[in-house]
């Protein structure tokens, strides 16, 4: 029997998928993967478009919607509209991508934080987890969850700071997702944070079309839900689990968190 693996967070909705979409489900789903997240980007068109025709489509590719923080200057009432929308039309399961990136800086910090305090209200208004990206802001990240009061939880996505981190957003009812940076060979203080995290905090997620995992990276230049297998790999032998224990817990955490139900049917 293959393994029943979920991909907590892929951008299928991007250009790189858009002369084989179909054709990358279909090889994610041979491979055993049960269920994808795709974050939509409320700032392009094209973003939304795409994620919900997918989701018409495969009963198992569920959706996010929110403005990420390279994005964050173009936040605006209509964009919270759009949110609100969504989720009265039972489109979306999540508010996201959103967060902070201090790395890039490709929206203002100043309203990166706004921007990212905004949607995590509305998350909260509408009793929906959140997903996360932090890059050179984790402080930050963590201060705005704590000031805003924010309670419902969500995921921190595409994990890539230390321990401290991961247990303050855990604190918060956070999941913690980790991506193929956990497979690439630099990456020792993210896999010490791994060997400390819980179980049942854990999902695995490939952040595609980036981030193409070991030992796929060099050999492939798009990554791609099927290649989620290899996360799950190296932090199975993290945790010193089976691989199908670990493909079974993460799969019920994404359960949990998004309150959808993995059906055996196809993607």
């Amino acid at each position: 029997m293959p393994l029943t693996l979920v991909d907590s967070h892929a951008h299928l909705d991007m250009e790189e998928f858009d002369k084989d979409r179909s054709e990358v489900v279909e090889r994610a789903f041979q491979d055993g993967i049960k269920a994808i997240l795709c974050p939509a980007e409320l700032t392009k068109t094209g973003s939304i478009q795409n994620t919900l025709e997918l989701t018409k489509k495969y009963d198992t590719i569920i959706a996010a919607a929110g403005t990420h923080p390279h994005q964050a200057k173009y936040f605006d009432y209509d964009c919270a509209q759009k949110i609100e929308a969504l989720f009265k039309e039972k489109r979306i399961k999540a508010v996201g991508e959103i967060g902070l990136d201090f790395h890039y800086n490709f929206s203002p910090p100043r309203e990166q934080e706004e921007a990212f305090r905004h949607q995590l209200n509305i998350a909260q208004e509408l009793d929906l987890p959140v997903v996360v990206h932090s890059r050179n802001s984790g402080k930050e990240v963590v201060q705005s969850v704590e000031e805003e009061r924010f309670t419902r939880g969500g995921v921190l996505h595409c994990f890539s700071d230390d321990w401290e981190q991961a247990k303050r957003m855990m604190d918060h009812n956070f999941f913690i997702s980790f991506s193929g940076i956990l497979t690439y060979p630099k990456a020792y203080i993210l896999r010490e944070a791994a060997k400390r995290i819980p179980l049942e905090r854990l999902l695995v997620e490939t952040d595609s079309p980036y981030l193409v995992p070991v030992p796929l990276r060099g050999e492939k230049k798009r990554n791609e839900p099927a290649y989620v297998i290899e996360v799950a790999k190296v932090l199975a032998g993290l945790k010193n689990v089976t691989l199908d224990m670990l493909a079974d817990i993460t799969s019920r955490n994404f359960e949990s968190l998004f309150l959808f139900e993995i059906k055996n049917s196809r993607c």
